[in-house]
């Protein structure tokens, strides 16, 4: 377990100061050792139960410090990981808050209470607020970087993003650069490796900073990454500079960070120091480190420690006396002391503040100011057009919008322009943009799902408006931590500090006669369950104009389902309703009247709804349909109107008929309109399996006619 700091005089062969007067090489101390002392104390009101969880900095502190010298605060961007106290000291954070931080005050200024300890976050000093997450930081910083070159060229995007809610908090600065952190372990998580893709393919000012201790929790380096080193196996990326050094010695991190910071603010392509350090506690004082680290390992970084290395460094060198380091150290007790006793007394987040920044306070997409009529001309086009439409109609408004994804732009090699049509999506949704707009503004992505939402994320919490697209629902899965633990998170994590205001496009579903179980899934129930998302998916062209609007318009991150089934077909086309139609999100339309039942539904189905319907019609049966278009939200009144309507209702929907969304709309009507039902909430939905490549097996999986029909009349029969 972690033991209290003891600075002790050891022998070192201490290197000569390069560049670093008196003051500097002081304060860098003062850093160090406030960072240990910060730790220490933590570390003993976790022991009196009086703060909850503590994870260290110890044996990081010297290239922490040493970074903290070139990053300027509220000019270049950061996102640091949880053990870079020294850092995130050395640009402002004081000890007070970092204290309050652990002990969940409501004065906390990076996240309310609501984070654990040492997941910095301060949108005056540009330090991007920090989850749990091992390795997300990596493609979000990526985001945030290609926003520095966005707004170079663009300086209208900036002046949009100043005046957008949170916009005091959009800076731009023209030599900035982007800083990242993470442990030895979280080079192994997949988003790390993507993001070193598009850093060098972009050549971004992107600045990598590994502070490599030799464990990730147990798992030691060896196992952890091969070879043991991770300079030696990036060294093979193309324009990006790579430095070792000792982590250990802050004298020779600032030479290696000043050469870095340097590289990155020249804009010759980005950075990766990759530096050693030790970790003298354990991982957190949720763990042992006695459990898997032999005695002798720990002697040794003992001898490694960085703050008996400096104490005795500015002895040697005359720069302070014994007495003057324990007067120093002295004056640093006393000041944890204090920021401690007032963090102790500090007030609690109140209960009622749990639900304030699961969603933008500023914006609300549910109100009556997104009801607008249409201003119908044109010839009728369908889904898939009215989405190209909307987007070129949006970006003309507003040049913070980027459009990405896999295919996305017409033709990736300029040149090619003149000669090919050009690919606009593999559904065609965005043809044409790329000509329009620019290469900047609409562009084609690797083939990486974690790496596209999180490079959007990055570029949302600096103000930009990405759209970006998942080729297919059924290939999300890689982005599903980037979804739920970041994007849908951080205006709730940061107390709202930060936004993501992302838009997902996603094409979704079946009914494609040969899609198969990879092209053909369903799942918009996962999304739902995810508070902070807002999850739409339109069944006609005129709602894919008003919703997608407001969508981009919204301050949310959305999740924006588009049914490919629905792309093509002539049935639900509409003329342009011109370029500020809105619909508010949480309002179902009311597709048909009825008296008998009530279907409630949306996606393809409803169609499908619409043709049972009219075949129930003639046989003398009234059904009313209800289009939910929005998902979460969603529209309860109507809801309960027509089940009082009705008093009979089938939920209609095509994922599964187990733990799918429609599930929840038939619970929440079982409870709060029982006395209003004549039969109990029937549901019709695709069979617990997958959906098969076969037509006919696809025919009899997902929900058809057929089956709605059936089920009205069993339910009639009640």
């Amino acid at each position: 377990m972690a033991l209290q700091t003891r600075v002790k005089l050891a022998k070192l062969d201490a290197p000569k100061v390069h560049g670093l007067d008196h003051d500097t090489l002081i304060r860098i101390y003062r850093t160090m050792f406030l960072s240990r002392r910060l730790d220490d104390r933590e570390i003993q009101l976790k022991r009196q139960n009086k703060i909850y969880f503590q994870i260290s900095s110890a044996g990081h502190e010297a290239v922490c410090a040493a970074m903290g010298l070139f990053l300027r605060p509220g000019v270049d961007w950061v996102y640091p990981y949880y053990r870079d106290r020294a850092l995130c000291l050395m640009l402002g954070v004081t000890p007070l808050e970092t204290l309050l931080a652990a002990v969940g005050a409501k004065d906390d200024p990076s996240s309310g209470g609501r984070q654990m300890p040492s997941h910095w976050g301060q949108p005056k000093l540009n330090i991007v607020s920090k989850s749990s997450c091992t390795g997300t930081q990596f493609v979000q910083a990526v985001g945030a970087a290609e926003a520095t070159l966005y707004y170079e060229g663009r300086p209208k995007a900036l002046a949009q993003a100043k005046k957008a809610p949170l916009g005091e908090h959009v800076h731009h600065e023209r030599d900035e650069i982007v800083y990242v952190s993470g442990g030895d372990g979280a080079t192994s998580e997949g988003e790390f490796w993507e993001s070193l893709n598009v850093a060098c393919g972009k050549k971004l000012p992107l600045l990598y900073l590994v502070e490599d201790n030799g464990y990730a929790i147990s798992v030691p380096v060896e196992v952890q990454t091969a070879g043991g080193s991770i300079s030696k196996l990036v060294r093979g990326f193309p324009g990006l500079h790579v430095a070792e050094c000792d982590g250990t010695d802050p004298i020779e991190s600032y030479s290696v960070c000043k050469e870095a910071v340097q590289y990155c603010r020249e804009r010759r392509g980005p950075a990766l120091i990759h530096a050693h350090v030790t970790r003298p506690y354990s991982h957190s004082l949720s763990d042992d480190e006695k459990l898997y680290k032999s005695a002798e390992e720990r002697e040794e970084e003992a001898r490694r420690d960085p703050i008996s290395k400096l104490a005795l460094f500015l002895v040697r060198e005359g720069i302070l006396d014994q007495k003057q380091i324990e007067g120093l150290e002295a004056e640093i007790d006393n000041e944890v002391r204090e920021a401690a006793d007032q963090a102790l007394a500090a007030e609690e987040p109140s209960i009622d503040s749990i639900r304030v920044n699961v969603y933008s306070p500023d914006i609300d997409p549910t109100s009556a100011a997104f009801a607008a009529e249409p201003h119908l001309h044109g010839a009728p086009k369908t889904m898939v057009e009215m989405v190209a439409l909307t987007l070129a109609d949006e970006m003309a408004r507003d040049e913070r919008i980027a459009v990405f994804g896999e295919d996305v732009a017409d033709a990736s090699r300029e040149d090619n322009l003149k000669h090919v049509k050009g690919k606009g999506g593999v559904f065609k949704a965005t043809a044409g943009l790329q000509r329009k707009y620019g290469n900047d503004r609409v562009f084609n992505t690797p083939l990486a799902e974690a790496s596209i939402v999180g490079r959007a994320l990055g570029m949302a919490t600096r103000g930009l408006k990405p759209v970006a697209e998942i080729q297919f629902f059924d290939y999300i899965w890689p982005a599903m931590m980037q979804i739920r633990d970041e994007l849908c998170v951080m205006r709730w994590r940061s107390n709202g500090a930060f936004k993501a205001p992302v838009v997902l496009r996603v094409p979704i579903g079946g009914y494609l006669t040969g899609g198969g179980v990879y092209h053909s899934q369903s799942g918009e129930s996962i999304f739902t369950h995810c508070p902070g998302l807002r999850v739409v998916m339109p069944s006609t062209a005129l709602d894919v104009a008003g919703l997608l609007r407001t969508a981009i318009r919204c301050d949310d991150p959305v999740m924006f389902l588009e049914h490919k089934h629905l792309y093509r077909q002539p049935y639900n086309r509409s003329e342009n309703p011109g370029p500020d139609f809105t619909i508010p999100f949480g309002k179902a339309r009311t597709v048909k009247e009825g008296s008998d039942l009530s279907i409630i539904t949306y996606g393809a189905v409803v169609h499908r709804t619409e043709v049972a319907a009219a075949q129930l019609e003639r046989e003398g049966v009234s059904v009313e349909i209800i289009d939910l278009r929005s998902l979460s939200p969603y529209d309860w009144e109507t809801i309960a109107a027509t089940v009082r309507k009705t008093h009979r209702v089938i939920v209609a929907y095509e994922d599964m008929l187990s733990w799918g969304y429609g599930a929840e709309i038939a619970a929440r009507i079982a409870d709060e309109l029982f006395e209003e039902l004549d039969a109990p909430v029937r549901r019709v939905a695709a069979m617990d399996t997958f959906c098969a490549y076969q037509p006919k097996l696809e025919d009899v999986i997902l929900p058809q006619t057929s089956h709605i029909v059936a089920a009205v009349k069993q339910l009639l029969e009640y």
